[in-house]
């Protein structure tokens, strides 16, 4: 077993692309969950219309890169609104219920036969349509950096996914020092009150309904960015990318990190893919499970690291027990 390769395999994942839109949509569960409150099981659905809008605006229908990313960006806010307007007045777990069959639902539809033509179906775009519409095309093509591999020892990333790592954490950085600001902003204080008690927000004369519905748009727009982030790292829209556990472990990533923080998302996003692409790495260096068994394998393993964070450090690595702990 290749201690330098496990190392170098899960530092990989943990540092680029992948660690990055997980980043993403983490900070949008935090935002929902985190700051306000909001059950969202359903995370996943904000990054599947996201991912879609973007590719369908460009491989289908010809539009401009930028043009699909703002489209993208719109069809999660819409979703948002539409989950948000007759739920938000009732109880948390409606919220979490209509996610997640939210979720399923779009996921459904996206990969049926009437859809096809727009979605690619099971195939997924851009495999449906002439290589002079991918939708990667143009933002391949703002590649400044030269081909070749770049990095060190067994950490190594080539010209596209470099590019990729450097656009995704740029924007990572961006969003938190967005979160970081709004949150101390009297619009923040609104919404932590209303996580911990929002009887006493409403009777303050705080619109609840109001700050629950912004609060909700805008984690869905993060969750938006990431399956836009996703697709471009995959090259490729596809109902499989967009399974429910897309959400676990986002959910894992942020209590991992620590819910409620600025930077919780982006440490237990590192955190947890460094741990999750190592253990693949040593598993199949090992040869301890049969070929196939690895993917059932990952889940189990992630069920069980939360299930231990919850006893040990429900308030994760970076959270501060005072402004809140996650318990079962």
């Amino acid at each position: 077993m290749d201690v330098m390769q496990i190392i170098g395999t899960g530092l990989t994942a943990a540092l680029g692309p992948v660690g990055a839109f997980y980043a993403l949509a983490a900070m949008g569960l935090n935002i929902h969950y985190g700051y306000t409150g909001l059950l969202n099981f359903g995370q996943v659905a904000f990054m599947m219309v996201g991912g879609y809008g973007m590719a369908i605006s460009v491989a289908i229908f010809e539009l401009p890169f930028l043009v699909g990313v703002l489209i993208g960006l719109a069809a999660a806010a819409v979703l948002a609104l539409i989950l948000g307007i007759p739920t938000l007045r009732l109880r948390a777990d409606y919220l979490a219920i209509t996610t997640i069959a939210a979720g399923e639902i779009l996921r459904l539809l996206i990969n049926s036969s009437p859809a096809t033509q727009f979605t690619g179906g099971p195939f997924g775009l851009p495999s449906q349509v002439s290589d002079n519409r991918r939708f990667t095309t143009t933002f391949l093509e703002w590649n400044p950096i030269p081909a070749g591999d770049y990095g060190f020892s067994t950490i190594k990333f080539n010209a596209t996914s470099l590019w990729l790592l450097v656009v995704l954490w740029l924007l990572v950085a961006l969003t938190a020092w967005a979160i970081h600001a709004i949150m101390r902003s009297p619009w923040g204080r609104v919404i932590k009150s209303i996580r911990e008690d929002e009887d006493a927000a409403r009777s303050l004369g705080k619109n609840v309904f109001v700050y629950k519905m912004q609060s909700l748009v805008m984690g869905g727009l993060l969750g938006g960015l990431a399956g836009i982030g996703m697709s471009l790292t995959l090259s490729n829209a596809n109902p499989v990318n967009f399974l429910p556990q897309v959400t676990f472990f986002a959910f894992t990533i942020m209590i991992l990190g620590g819910a409620a923080t600025v930077t919780g998302p982006v440490a237990g996003s590192i955190a947890f893919w460094f741990l999750v692409a190592g253990l693949d790495q040593a598993i199949r260096d090992a040869g301890m499970l049969p070929s196939g068994t690895e993917g059932a394998f990952r889940l189990a393993f992630v069920g069980l690291g939360l299930m231990l964070l919850i006893v040990f450090r429900p308030q994760g690595i970076l959270g501060n027990k005072q402004e809140l702990m996650l318990n079962g």
